[in-house]
């Protein structure tokens, strides 16, 4: 079953330099959630099935929409409605799309397949993972955080456009 594990690393890898070499923002949302998912299988062949759940709540779930709350809110570039029409055409989704379907024939096999196919027979509790977080590693996942509201509130504060403010009095009416 080591074959399952090279497949899901190689679609981890593909859709992790496609994520960072796109252009478009949204575009490189789309292979980071693939990413995140291929990732979040690799945790489950390993023998840890609930930080797989963890990495598609928290990753593929609650930072991506964060992701796409702050690209909504940034508003970068003012695209026409035939740049927003161009996001939904096959062209576009072709990668993702085969990139997850694979990981979907993948985590489908692994489900129902009555070998044993975890590499590792110990599993990880909910406790050992939360024992470790908030003991051992609980700098990093502060640091984290911070990143990452800094991250957003940077974005904000560079990509906001600079009103000028006129006096009641002084503005067209």
């Amino acid at each position: 079953m080591m074959i399952l594990f090279f497949i899901t690393a190689f679609i981890a890898i593909v859709a992790s330099i496609m994520a960072v070499s796109r252009t478009n923002a949204v575009h490189a949302l789309l292979f980071l959630i693939v990413s995140f998912m291929a990732i979040s299988i690799l945790f489950f062949l390993l023998g840890a099935p609930f930080i797989a759940a963890l990495e598609v709540i928290v990753y593929a779930g609650a930072i991506m929409v964060l992701f796409i709350f702050v690209i909504m809110m940034l508003n970068v570039g003012g695209e026409s409605e035939d740049k927003k029409t161009k996001w939904l055409s096959p062209k576009i989704w072709i990668g993702p799309a085969l990139l997850s379907l694979a990981l979907f024939i993948e985590l489908s096999y692994t489900v129902f397949s009555e070998n044993e196919i975890l590499l590792n027979s110990d599993p990880i509790s909910p406790k050992e993972v939360g024992i470790s977080l908030f003991t051992q590693y609980m700098l990093g996942v502060e640091l984290v955080a911070i990143m990452l509201m800094a991250g957003i509130v940077g974005a904000y504060h560079i990509t906001r456009v600079k009103r000028k403010v006129k006096h009641r009095f002084l503005q067209e009416q």
